[in-house]
């Protein structure tokens, strides 16, 4: 009898864990199967990230359970695009990365592991953003990385936290008007693994670039493009107007050229398992657009409104829209 009991006992004790485990089993099935059906038809890529939530899963407690130094958030960055991700000569004999996306990366720190400065950044190249979270050499990357359909096939992004578009940047003198007829015969920079390349690639493919257009020049980071512009050996950029506008400020002898010739969003890149952290991420990006003081607009005014203009408004991203998951 006391056997029974105790195996009873041990049943009763089973089934909640039992059912626990199987709800959980659930709930990432069915996240996967939505997001594989997003990623299949996906038509707005900015719309297909989990909704918000400050709870913890695995991938946030092994960040917590890093030991002594070691407990930081490991993110990639870029360390050359100014006023975003750039080391500033002027901070000190550190010469620490500042920019709008290193706030972000401070914000989500501080969420995380209640201190804004437990962060190990690496500063990783533009063709490299998606390898560097798929290996595991990162927990996400802030990196002005553009929310697209084929990148959402590797890699989980969070709401998107920044508009921009793709845009022209040539000399001032240049007779390059825009993304039009007068690239005929121009040659274009562009970083290899960014939406500008893939843009162009498609577009001569279909015509909407005229076929002499020579888009062969791909570099590693973007900035490298700005340079290859000054040495005369491209004839114009394409990249994030946002981006381009940073290029036109530390070089008053090139401008934008042209309007922003498609809409597009950054947002913060993860894993694909990463559930917990993405919807972490995107509750503390809620919180950050609604912190008027020291969020999403106070860090626009410091780095970018002189940039890009006093309002923001154009730069805001529009009310995050979530993938249903059940």
């Amino acid at each position: 009898m006391a056997v029974v009991c105790a195996l009873v006992a041990l049943v009763a004790l089973c089934l909640p864990l039992t059912t626990d485990t199987t709800s959980a089993q659930n709930t990432t099935a069915t996240t996967q199967t939505a997001r594989t059906a997003a990623a299949e038809d996906c038509e707005a890529p900015e719309k297909q990230t989990l909704s918000p939530s400050s709870a913890d899963g695995d991938t946030i407690r092994a960040i917590k359970n890093r030991e002594g130094e070691k407990r930081k958030l490991i993110v990639g960055v870029d360390q050359n695009s100014y006023r975003w991700g750039y080391r500033n000569p002027n901070s000190g004999k550190t010469a620490e990365l500042e920019g709008f996306d290193i706030d972000l990366v401070h914000r989500i720190a501080e969420d995380i592991l209640g201190d804004p400065d437990a962060v190990q950044f690496k500063a990783i190249p533009t063709d490299q953003r998606i390898p560097a979270i798929k290996d595991g050499r990162v927990d996400m990357v802030v990196r002005t990385m553009t929310i697209n359909c084929d990148r959402i096939a590797d890699v989980a992004f969070s709401a998107p936290y920044f508009k921009t578009g793709q845009q022209v940047l040539a000399p001032k003198s240049s007779p390059v008007k825009g993304y039009d007829d007068t690239l005929a015969g121009r040659r274009i920079c562009t970083a290899a693994g960014s939406t500008a390349y893939s843009t162009l690639e498609a577009d001569k493919e279909d015509g909407g670039l005229p076929a002499s257009t020579d888009i062969s020049t791909t570099v590693p980071n973007q900035l490298d493009c700005l340079v290859r512009l000054q040495l005369g050996e491209v004839d114009a950029v394409v990249t994030d107007g946002a981006l381009a506008a940073s290029q036109a400020a530390q070089d008053p002898t090139v401008q934008l050229k042209g309007d922003a010739f498609t809409a597009e969003y950054y947002g913060v890149a993860m894993k694909k398992d990463a559930d917990d952290l993405v919807r972490r991420v995107n509750q503390i990006l809620v919180d950050y657009r609604k912190d008027t003081a020291n969020g999403w607009q106070a860090s626009y005014d410091q780095w970018l409104s002189a940039t890009l203009g006093k309002d923001a408004k154009k730069s805001e991203p529009p009310a995050p829209q979530y993938l249903r998951t059940s």
